[in-house]
């Protein structure tokens, strides 16, 4: 018995010339875990985790040793010098959003550099959602975004245009999001963090770093960022955690973001955990090689829908990034049904037909397949997308690189091999 029984032969063919075609690509994602791996693991020792501070604590969270050596661990493999990871953070876009809000005051400028951010973002600025909303907009902090240029690079010469006086914070997102340009690297990001500096030297750097922890083998914070965040149902939670998000950077910036998200006094030093410091601490510890499945996952996906004659991106031996990889349709019919495919092989409420619907934060309907034991957790196989031309869909995460494997597969054969 295979794996493939049933599969078209033509299909089966394809899968394995997909796999002697990425397998050096895979070896080097396979060394890119081992760097990781090892970061994390020294980062443990470092901080000399004991069982003790696996537990949490209730109430206010007065003196939480676990929350404490979390926040050393973080900042200890981002090098940076503080952190602050709490499960009161209830998503990347919280993230984001409790940084701005802790770094900005009235009368401040957000300069994006790479671009619109993603819908959810600009509600939290104002661009879009309701009007007295909470946004910044509505605190007078105002906004602008330096359009990348024609390839859907960074652009010095926009940059340089945008970057008035009162400016102060300059943000990076690192991930593609909703749009159709590429990721941006570390290189790429370290490359604009000098670029930005050289400019304007007190200028603070915040980075987006959503789907990109352990994508690569450094992170944005060791060439320059002040600040930098992301969610826990993504790659730094490993699969584990069930909620929660983190922020890292300068130790005077972290301790104003921690007076946002708590109060002024409070600060980071309050908050329970609960019991969610295990999950937390076991989800970072393997996130390298969560992350590592995934990507190989993109890495597959992208080889074999290409055979398939789709507009995929990245390609399958681009560099990545993050755990992001977006497949063109063209057309709304085979995205949805492409879609339902992954929902019905995924582990959790796989009899479910995923339809689109309104969701929040997001101006199009979505199609959203999410099978997953954490409900909305990007770093477990998913896709999903606006219902708008060129009707991308974005695939991301994946537990293990079977499992995506599988999925894809079996997408690809009910939309190119199965006949009505």
């Amino acid at each position: 018995m295979k794996w493939t029984d049933g599969l078209d032969n033509k299909l089966i063919t394809w899968v394995k010339e997909v796999d002697q075609q990425i397998a050096p690509k895979l070896r080097e994602i396979d060394e890119q875990v081992l760097f990781n791996q090892k970061k994390v693991l020294d980062a443990f020792r470092n901080e000399k985790i004991s069982e003790e501070e696996l537990n949490g604590s209730t109430g206010y969270g007065y003196d939480d040793i676990g929350r404490d050596a979390l926040d050393a661990v973080y900042a200890d493999v981002f090098k940076t010098e503080d952190a602050m990871v709490r499960p009161q953070i209830i998503s990347g876009t919280h993230a984001i959003s409790t940084a701005l809000w802790g770094m900005l005051r009235p009368g401040d400028k957000l300069l994006y550099a790479t671009g619109m951010p993603y819908d959810t973002v600009q509600e939290v600025i104002g661009i879009t959602g309701e009007p007295d909303a909470g946004s910044l907009k509505d605190f007078q902090i105002k906004f602008d975004y330096a359009e990348l240029d024609s390839k859907g690079q960074f652009s010095e010469e926009n940059v340089r245009q945008k970057l008035s006086d009162d400016v102060k914070v300059v943000a990076i997102q690192r991930s593609r999001g909703y749009a159709t340009r590429e990721s941006f690297t570390v290189a790429q990001i370290a490359k604009m963090i000098r670029f930005i500096k050289g400019l304007k030297p007190d200028v603070k750097i915040f980075i987006d770093n959503c789907y990109g922890e352990f994508s690569e083998t450094s992170e944005p914070t060791e060439y320059g960022a002040d600040v930098m965040a992301g969610s826990l149902i993504k790659n730094a939670g490993g699969g584990l955690a069930k909620t929660g998000g983190y922020i890292v950077g300068k130790k005077a910036l972290i301790e104003k973001i921690g007076n946002r998200l708590t109060t002024p006094g409070s600060g980071k030093d309050e908050g329970a955990t609960l019991n969610t410091l295990a999950d937390m601490f076991q989800g970072f510890f393997q996130a390298p090689n969560v992350t590592g499945e995934a990507i190989k996952g993109a890495i597959y996906e992208s080889a074999l829908l290409e055979k398939c004659g789709l507009d995929v991106s990245p390609k399958w031996d681009a560099p990545r990034t993050d755990l992001i990889q977006t497949v063109n349709f063209g057309n709304p019919e085979s995205m949805i049904k492409f879609a339902e495919v992954i929902q019905h092989y995924s582990p959790i409420n796989s009899y479910v037909d995923p339809v689109p619907s309104e969701m929040g934060g997001y101006d199009d309907k979505i199609i959203m397949a999410a099978g997953t034991f954490v409900q909305g957790a990007s770093v477990e196989f998913s896709a999903d997308g606006p219902l708008r031309e060129p009707y991308t869909l974005y695939m991301q995460g994946g537990l293990t690189y079977a499992h995506v494997k599988i999925a894809t597969t079996e997408a690809v054969s009910q939309l190119f091999f199965k006949t009505i």
